[in-house]
């Protein structure tokens, strides 16, 4: 029996030579103490050396896949013909079976045999030291990793995270200088922060203007509109900030250079992660755009978190994904619900992005729509339970056949033409007809009252005759009990006086016998 065992340096086939030491797996490695007792075992039979890395590379990647090379199926076409071989992979194995007709082993013996030649290989092969073994395995290791992380440039996530945080330090650090530079020139013109709102528009109008009396011989119009700049000039002429020296304007207008240069620079930061984020993460973006890279639903909320487990209140609903436009335009009482389904569209999104191969966002796209939708339905729940009663039904309006809809639904109904109102008479008879109608209903209604009221009183007629007859019953049969239990008694007391005779008869014959005794 031959073995196989793969090294940096080339394949290597070993000849068994006792293979009866193999039953006794236990007690193998004790063959491979020493460099002697090891080569009592196995014996090297042939030695493949690899000629550069990148065969060493390529070897080793196909054996990961459990597939040989080219050359090993030389290799072990020429040495292990008509053999059985060991091998350390079962896989590895079938193929070789599969492709070369050589029967194949590996079982618990092969794996201790494979791990003594391990422990004294630089002793059985004969020309490969362990410092010529020691760097080969070394540079094989690196190639083979840089190889299966699959290593681009193009998919450095690291660039967009150190961006991402780049682009908060620049707000903030924009904000305090903005705020800063309206602190500053507010001693001097102060109506100008409630006229200029935006930040930089208020940095170039400062830059542009200097003194507050230069404003009425300025034009604004590349920086303000029309409004806002009639509005500034009218300020300047009664504001009642105070004189400021040459000294201090030229502070304030460094700052508001420093304002400005940020501004340009962070615009350009969100170009290059906007592009970066459609590159790496296409579906990422689609679904929670480019400044909410990596997040999940809790995630930024990590102290809000852990402080409402600790106080056992409720924990947080959102964290960093609360400024996700899909969040944003969601009521306050579903952000919840949103934020949950965001959260899963995301994660899914993440992972297709990281270990898919396609570059495109029609994932992240057709997720987006489903949330779109989603937030469209909660949002007509909300609205059908306003809309309703308490219950969350809703009002059911009564039918009007004269009512239209669409653009006319207030007209009122159109009139019939009514000839009788042409003239005075027919008026007249039209007015006595409809008078006449309404004696003969009022008559009718009335004969339909009276007669309701006569079957009325009839039917309590009849119930008064009924609970009279009830109530003769009644007493009938309390009569007939009466006399019933008088009966009886009578029949109680006439036994009663015959047992009473009886016995006083009986004594008084006892008596007549006594006296003739």
């Amino acid at each position: 029996m031959n073995l196989l065992f793969e090294t940096p340096a080339g394949f290597a086939i070993f000849k068994v030579l006792d293979q009866g030491k193999l039953s006794k797996v236990d007690d193998l490695w004790k063959e491979f103490s020493s460099a002697d007792a090891a080569r009592q075992v196995v014996k090297l039979k042939a030695f493949s050396k690899f000629e550069n890395t990148s065969e060493a590379l390529a070897a080793a990647t196909l054996l990961i896949d459990s597939k040989p090379t080219k050359g090993l199926r030389k290799f072990l076409r020429a040495h292990c013909d008509g053999e059985t071989l060991a091998v350390a992979d079962s896989k590895l194995g079938n193929a070789i079976k599969e492709k070369l007709q050589i029967e194949c082993v590996h079982n618990q013996a092969v794996m201790e045999l494979m791990r003594g030649v391990r422990s004294q290989l630089s002793e059985l092969i004969t020309g490969l030291g362990a410092q010529d073994l020691a760097p080969m395995s070394l540079g094989l290791s690196h190639s083979l990793s840089r190889y299966k992380l699959k290593f681009s440039p193009d998919k450095v996530d690291t660039m967009i995270i150190q961006a991402i945080g780049l682009l908060d330090d620049l707000d903030k650090e924009l904000n305090t200088y903005a705020m800063r530079v309206r602190e500053w020139y507010g001693w001097h013109f102060p109506e100008l922060a409630k006229i200029v709102q935006d930040n930089i528009l208020y940095a170039k109008a400062v830059k542009l203007m200097g003194y507050r009396t230069n404003a009425a011989k300025l034009d604004f119009s590349e920086t303000l509109s029309e409004e806002v700049e009639a509005e500034l000039k009218e300020a300047a002429v009664v504001s009642m900030g105070t004189e400021i020296s040459d000294l201090d304007l030229i502070n304030i207008k460094d700052l508001c250079d420093q304002v400005l240069s940020l501004s340009e620079y962070r615009a350009q930061l969100f170009d290059y992660l906007k592009s970066r984020m459609n590159t790496i993460a296409p579906n990422l973006t689609a679904l929670v755009g480019e400044l909410v890279g990596s997040t999940v639903q809790i995630l930024g909320a990590e102290k809000a978190l852990f402080r409402a487990l600790k106080t056992k209140h409720a924990t947080p609903k959102y964290g960093l994904i609360f400024h996700a436009s899909l969040i944003g335009q969601a009521a306050p009482k579903i952000k919840g619900k949103m934020s949950r389904s965001l959260a899963a569209k995301t994660a899914l999104a993440i992972r297709y992005d990281a270990l898919g191969d396609s570059q495109d966002n029609s994932m992240g796209m057709e997720n987006r729509l489903k949330l779109e939708a989603r937030l469209r339905n909660l949002e007509g729940r909300e609205l059908g339970r306003s809309a309703g009663s308490t219950k969350g039904k809703p009002k059911i309006e009564v039918y009007n056949k004269d009512q239209k809809k669409g653009a006319g639904a207030m007209i009122t109904p159109a009139k019939s033409y009514n000839p009788a109102a042409d003239s005075v008479l027919g008026r007249l008879e039209a007015e006595a007809e409809e008078a006449h109608i309404d004696d003969g209903k009022k008559d009718k209604k009335k004969k339909k009252k009276e007669e309701k009221v006569v079957a009325d009183e009839e039917a309590e007629e009849d119930v008064g005759k009924k609970e009279k007859k009830k109530k003769k019953k009644d007493a009938a049969g309390e009569v007939q009990d009466g006399e019933e239990k008088k009966k009886k008694k009578r029949k109680h007391e006439e036994t009663d006086e015959a047992e009473v005779e009886t016995a006083s008869k009986k004594k008084e014959k006892k008596k007549k016998k006594k006296t003739e005794v």
